[in-house]
């Protein structure tokens, strides 16, 4: 008896997240998908469903035959999509490689630090968590503005002799992402470095390696897994950003989440916005299985 109810708590433990992926991503994708094959209207809701659960089995199966996806060709098919897809992909994949440039160092040198502070350092890089998302992207607005802090400061030190036009540029772009998701960067990747074995650039240093020889031998393969999960974790959320777009990178700026806000509540065009957030969501599954793919083989090494 006990064998047996331990065998059922095993099995709900294990149908916990697959009942949380069901409710909250599964079901809602499948709705988000019948929307992107309905027709637009002039009604509440803005569209005209393409079937209904309401006409019975007969029905249904009659009208999933004749089925349209002339949203997803028409989105193919228009450059603007595309244009934002691509330009979406392009600064994610520019942020990434920034926010890694940037986090490495940090979370290596949180790696090194004694280990009395690294709980200290951990805080602080967290700490940005504490206060709301939309109000640290503002605080940019007032830095990164004509007549904001950075300009004041290097027309102060006579860097510059007039303000830099920052501000709703693609650069500001990257300063607000690298920013924003820095800790997801550093988390990972001290995460990894931390449990290394000092050892190894030991022995690696005996066998005649120099410092930088035996970081780019030892130590950076060795951190490869956070390096991965760093940047799909910046990279995902990146693509479809909307709100760092949105305040600093003005209206010219061209990105997938900013079109699709667009479409949902501009145009109100939900098929059609749904037919992108389809797309973006089928995008971003490649690099979720190469992630997948990575930490399955990081396992099969570890053991």
């Amino acid at each position: 008896m006990a064998r047996f109810l331990s065998a059922i708590a095993a099995r709900l433990v294990i149908a916990v997240p697959y009942l949380w992926l069901l409710v909250f991503f599964l079901a809602p994708f499948l709705i988000v998908f019948k929307i992107s094959l309905s027709e637009p209207a002039l009604s509440m809701p803005p569209y005209m469903p393409a079937f209904d659960l309401a006409d019975g089995i007969s029905g249904l199966i009659e009208k999933i035959r004749t089925l349209s996806f002339g949203n997803y060709f028409w989105l193919l098919d228009d450059p603007l999509y595309t244009n934002a897809y691509l330009s979406s992909i392009w600064i994610a994949g520019v942020s990434t490689l920034i926010t890694l440039a940037v986090g490495y160092p940090i979370a290596y040198g949180m790696a090194r630090a004694p280990a009395a502070i690294r709980p200290t350092l951990l805080m602080l890089v967290i700490l940005p968590f504490w206060t709301s998302f939309l109000i640290r992207v503002y605080a940019w607005i007032g830095i990164l503005k004509p007549e904001g802090l950075l300009n004041q400061f290097l027309m102060f030190t006579g860097l510059i002799d007039e303000p830099l036009i920052i501000l709703n540029t693609t650069t500001a772009i990257y300063i607000g992402i690298v920013y924003s998701y820095l800790p997801f960067m550093v988390l990972p990747l001290y995460s990894t470095l931390e449990k290394m074995d000092e050892s190894l650039i030991e022995a690696a240093r005996d066998l005649g390696c120099s410092r930088t020889s035996a970081f780019w031998k030892v130590t950076f393969p060795l951190s490869l897994p956070g390096v991965v999960a760093g940047c799909m974790l910046v990279f995902i959320p990146a693509v479809g950003e909307f709100v760092i777009p949105d305040l600093l990178g003005g209206s010219q700026t061209l990105m997938i989440g900013k079109t699709l806000w667009t479409e949902f509540f501009n145009n109100r065009d939900w098929p059609v916005s749904s037919a992108v957030a389809v797309i973006l969501l089928l995008i971003l599954i490649v690099p979720i299985m190469l992630f997948q793919r990575s930490q399955a083989r990081s396992r099969e090494a570890g053991r």
